[in-house]
């Protein structure tokens, strides 16, 4: 199965100036998720999607392949990561021909294990029923929202109980920048998820940390220095 990272990164981020090529640990941003892409035992090429000259030229550098730069009009504010990779997909696909697995990480989840990766692509390539593989975080947080009547009412009526954190149900946060793996027709069709799922698991609470503003990044920076000095025990 032929498998291709998409790794989006505009050049015209709002909350974080030119935070794609922010040097997050001696390395630009958008260095982690290539590098981690460019590990993997299935992954056969790396495709950063940008409309910014200078960050094509930094993932060039790192072993990113930059087929083409993208359209303007698919790199402002209200553009949808769907358009974007519905647009790198098919481009791509002109170029190279069609792939079967394509595979979503964000230069802003800094937080991934490399195994997980691997283990997605290798949960669709064992399962055909399966459209896609993505991480999620475990919470036993109960979560609220308003019904038609403007009433708060938990998302799911197991939350009234309020019970041991070990023996409670628990919901998933959907985490695809940090992983995600869809089968390529899914993408041709403008959606980066299909319906029958698998998920990946992590009780990381440090994959919650998505960088768009100055101070998310800088609580990354001071989360990856006690990560590191946690390993290094």
């Amino acid at each position: 199965m032929k498998t291709v990272a998409f790794i989006p990164a505009r050049g015209g981020s709002k909350g974080l100036p030119r935070k794609n090529i922010k040097i997050f640990n001696k390395k630009p941003l958008i260095y982690w998720p290539i590098n981690a892409a460019l590990n993997s035992k299935y992954i056969d090429e790396v495709v950063v999607t940008t409309d910014d000259v200078e960050i094509a030229d930094i993932a060039k550098n790192f072993g990113a392949y930059i087929p083409f730069i993208r359209p303007k009009d698919l790199a402002g504010d209200l553009s949808t990561t769907e358009e974007t990779l519905q647009h790198a997909l098919l481009k791509y696909e002109e170029i190279k021909g069609k792939i079967d697995i394509a595979i979503f990480m964000t230069c802003t989840d800094v937080f991934r294990k490399p195994e997980w990766i691997d283990d997605a692509i290798k949960k669709l390539m064992n399962n055909p029923n399966l459209e896609s593989v993505f991480s999620g975080h475990k919470t036993h947080k109960n979560f609220w929202e308003k019904d038609n009547k403007s009433n708060w009412i938990r998302i799911k009526d197991s939350m009234k109980i309020y019970s041991s954190r070990q023996i409670r149900e628990f919901i998933v946060r959907e985490d695809t920048g940090i992983i995600c793996a869809s089968r390529a027709y899914l993408w041709r069709n403008g959606r980066r998820i299909g319906d029958k799922v698998d998920i990946i698991l992590n009780d990381d609470s440090f994959t919650g940390l998505d960088i768009h503003s100055e101070e998310d990044f800088l609580i990354a920076e001071f989360a990856h220095k006690i990560r590191n000095k946690i390993n290094l025990k």
